[in-house]
């Protein structure tokens, strides 16, 4: 028996001949019309063939038409397998969240995306719309809202929109949302199914694409784009300039677009610039430059350009970035800066060649006159007005000598690139200072303290570091105060490889907010006394700063001066 039908047919066939045979049996034992029975025995085979034939067919009908249900069944159960095979298979290429959204239950699933983009286990993901609103960030949600439920009312079948969506740590991603709605006959909404995909990055990237954009837009220098090879040995063409490109050349946009650089070169443009540009571009190196272009009008201007290969995610250059600036203000004043440097070189020669020939041709002058002052020493005078007359001329005569020869020694120190130093011990050096000054000292008797420190020895030149120190005790001494008595403290110290030296006094001082920078300067006097000439702290600072040391100044007027003195200690 090949199917069911058979086997149902054949059991009801034998037990309805089985039953008829019995019937047969039991009738002819104990009836005594045999005839009657033959044909009712007959009559019940045929009966029995013809039901049990109709039976079949009907069994065959039945089985057939399930069969057909069946093989309807697998289908539909094949296709539903493979929609979900593939619907996780999208899942999973994708990586999108995916929801399913029934709307009148207001029931909402997820699919394992939640959990690998946001962070969500299924316990923490809510199960209707009002978990899904609350996680949108709070300057997106009504927005969205909005739009949905107006979609919703809407008689298309696909949304999308974009918004902000917290994760299980707080932080809140980008993302793109795509639904499509299902409606009843009724054109009501019952389901929306719908997939999350996140595009943070994408975001980052387009904003800052937009800030570049704007930087490259705003920018005061002017920025043009190529292509990476050009095929006529050129500089490659034009594809992109900021409108700064177009301000400083004059040219419009679409003028410049598809032009090589060569174009805005000209006759005084320096052809070993040029030649050094295409070497770059030729063996892919970035190139830094100053060269001389022309406008739209031809006029000519400075540029100082830079041109940088632009790679792609392969390593191979995309494009040329050059950034230009132009430079022409700044090589005018190069230039005029080279020829007043040029003037003043030569000014200074001829200033310090003056100066020579005037100290020179006037010393033998004041050298007689000298001589002969000395000799009307040797001879008595009784004429009291030419007595004053002579006394003035020799003090002038004096005071002339010591001005040349403090012009002598400003022009050594200027003329001198370098001097030479030695190891000096420091207290020997200050007893030698002090004896030069003996007559003064004793004169005068100021309260001299010196605290040596920790020094002992410093490196220096003897005569310049003599010659500072007797210029700042002189100045001392010259302008004491007349209301008490003389105090001059001179403090040494050295740390991190330099010597500081204090020198202070309580004199009457400097009004430094008149003159503090005229202090150090030549021929400045800033106090009515007859023998001041405006040299010594000239001398002072020039001394100084020749040795690589440096000098400052602290002063109040009728309290006292304090200078502070540095050396390098090797």
């Amino acid at each position: 028996m090949k199917n069911k039908a058979n086997q149902i047919t054949l059991i009801y066939t034998l037990f309805a001949l089985f039953l008829a045979i019995i019937s047969f049996k039991l009738a002819k034992q104990y009836s005594t019309y045999l005839d009657c029975y033959n044909f009712s025995f007959i009559k019940d085979i045929f009966f029995i063939t013809v039901t049990g034939i109709l039976f079949r067919y009907i069994l065959s009908k039945n089985d057939k038409r399930n069969t057909e249900i069946n093989k309807n069944l697998r289908q539909t159960n094949d296709k539903l397998k493979e929609s979900n095979e593939k619907y996780d298979i999208v899942a999973k290429a994708t990586s999108d969240t995916i929801w399913d959204w029934k709307i009148p239950e207001d029931h909402i699933t997820w699919n394992k995306g939640i959990k690998g983009i946001f962070g969500y286990s299924q316990d923490q993901v809510g199960k209707n719309s009002k978990w899904w609103f609350d996680n949108i960030h709070p300057e997106d949600s009504i927005k969205m809202s909005i739009k949905l439920y107006s979609f919703l009312e809407q008689k298309t079948e696909k949304w999308q929109d974009q918004y902000r969506f917290k994760c299980a740590d707080n932080s809140y991603k980008y993302v793109l949302d795509r639904g499509f709605i299902l409606k009843d006959e009724n054109g009501k909404a019952i389901r929306m199914i719908g997939a999350i995909q996140d595009i943070t990055k994408q975001k980052e990237e387009e904003n800052r694409l937009k800030l570049l954009e704007t930087v490259f837009t705003e920018a005061k220098d002017s920025i043009i784009i190529t292509q990476a090879v050009s095929s006529d040995n050129q500089i490659p063409t034009i594809v992109f300039a900021n409108p700064a490109f177009s301000k400083m050349s004059g040219y419009e946009h679409s003028e410049i677009i598809g032009k090589s650089p060569n174009f805005f070169m000209g006759e005084n443009s320096d052809l070993q610039e040029i030649e050094k540009l295409t070497d770059c571009i030729k063996n892919k190196k970035e190139c830094f430059l100053e060269i001389i272009l022309y406008k739209k009008d031809q006029s000519e201007y400075w540029v100082r350009l830079s041109f940088i290969p632009v790679y792609n995610l392969d390593q191979n250059i995309s494009h040329w970035i050059s950034i230009q600036r132009d430079i022409t203000e700044e090589k005018k004043l190069e230039k005029e800066k080279e020829i007043l440097i040029r003037e003043l070189t030569q000014n200074n020669k001829d200033l310090k060649q003056f100066s020579y020939i005037t100290s020179h041709n006037l010393r033998a002058p004041l050298s007689n006159l000298t001589g002969l002052l000395n000799l009307i020493d040797d001879f008595t005078i009784e004429d009291e007005e030419l007595k004053e007359i002579l006394t003035g001329f020799k003090l002038s005569t004096h005071l002339l000598n010591e001005t040349i020869n403090d012009l002598a020694r400003v022009i050594t120190i200027k003329d001198s690139p370098s001097i030479q130093n030695e190891e000096l011990q420091i207290q020997t050096i200050f007893k030698n200072i002090l004896n030069q000054l003996h007559i003064q000292l004793e004169k005068i008797k100021p309260k001299l303290n010196i605290d040596y420190g920790n020094v002992t020895k410093i490196n220096t030149n003897k005569a310049y570091f003599e010659s500072i120190f007797i210029n700042l005790l002189n100045n001392s001494l010259k302008y004491r105060s007349k209301n008490r008595d003389l105090t001059i403290d001179i403090t040494i110290l050295e740390k991190n490889n330099t010597i500081t030296i204090h020198f202070k006094d309580n004199g009457i001082g400097i009004a430094l907010e008149r003159h503090n920078n005229k202090v150090f300067g030549l021929y400045q006097r800033f106090h009515n006394y007859p023998n001041s000439k405006g040299l010594g702290l000239f001398l002072v600072k020039s001394q100084i700063e020749t040795m690589g040391g440096t000098i400052s100044i602290q002063s109040e007027v009728e309290k006292g001066t304090e200078f502070t003195l540095t050396f390098k200690s090797h």
